[in-house]
């Protein structure tokens, strides 16, 4: 089982600060170029953003994948700003606008041939319960669901404690998930966020275990991996052993304009590809030395 890599669009975006800015078919030439497998599109403009795409441009950008053989590995929404994209929100009218923006990630998603779809539960506003964020949060993941399934496309829910506060832990992203119980809603989690809790990565891993489905790849301070405080080499180890063979999506980079995309894109896959080389090898050797 071979784990694939892949890289997050958004240092190459204007998501969330306005620069660094590339066009989409820009970013897929030199994420391919660098040897990735796969790559993870943000939803937002200049990129994927649903509202801003035609058909055309549509089946331009399917074609620069075709191109360049680099699978789209996962989408994401574009979150906050001004359209907010909180399914959380105490406002009603955000929500519904949330929920067929999922929709619309989930249609374009599958029309480029991805099959994963990042679900970031929301974030609790000042006045609205946990309870009661948390209830909307699991209402519209199981509307969003049903259109996933659809196309079929699975939803992972990711907790995300450094920019939110609803879903912020590994039990937090089990426990809706199992809520929900539709059969494509899974779970995934970022190093990135797991650091900042002061947890160790490792450990959702094995928590996650069968239910895993997607992994973001970040140091702390969304550093490249290999350039922090992150056991990388463990979290390869503890992926293999568990038979992930999914995508590892490197979010890197992207809170700042002083980010030199390339680099990072480069730091990241020259770390993690000859740790999972490695790490390949000596399980085959090991079986090999227990079969004789």
């Amino acid at each position: 089982m071979t784990m694939k890599l892949s890289f997050n669009t958004w240092p190459y975006a204007s998501f969330p600060v306005w620069l660094p800015a590339y066009p989409l078919e820009e970013v897929i030439k030199r994420i391919a170029n660098i040897g990735y497998d796969g790559i993870e599109i943000g939803a937002a403009s200049p990129h994927a953003y649903p509202p801003t795409l035609t058909r055309e441009r549509r089946k331009e950008i399917k074609k620069v994948l075709d191109h360049y053989g680099l699978e789209v590995s996962s989408m994401l929404p574009a979150l906050s700003g001004g359209p907010g994209h909180n399914v959380a929100s105490p406002i009603p009218e955000e929500r519904r606008h949330t929920i067929e923006h999922y929709k619309d990630v989930i249609e374009l998603c599958a029309e480029w041939g991805g099959k994963t779809v990042l679900y970031i539960p929301g974030w609790q506003v000042f006045g609205t319960s946990r309870k009661q964020a948390w209830a909307w949060s699991s209402e519209a993941l199981k509307e969003i669901s049903k259109t996933a399934s659809d196309y079929d496309v699975t939803l992972v829910v990711e907790p995300t404690p450094f920019d939110s506060n609803l879903v912020d832990r590994c039990d937090d992203a089990i426990e809706l998930m199992e809520e929900v119980n539709e059969p494509n809603v899974k779970v995934m989690f970022d190093t990135h966020h797991a650091l900042y809790r002061k947890e160790v990565s490792t450990d959702y891993v094995y928590r996650m275990g069968k239910d895993l489905r997607h992994v973001h790849i970040s140091d702390n301070d969304r550093l490249a991996p290999g350039q922090g405080r992150g056991d990388f080499v463990s979290v390869i180890s503890a992926l293999h052993e568990i038979g992930y063979d999914g995508y590892l999506a490197m979010e890197l980079g992207f809170d700042r304009r002083d980010i030199e995309p390339d680099y990072v894109a480069r730091q990241a896959f020259e770390y993690l590809k000859p740790l999972i080389e490695e790490v390949e090898r000596n399980s085959i050797k090991n079986n090999a030395a227990i079969r004789s």
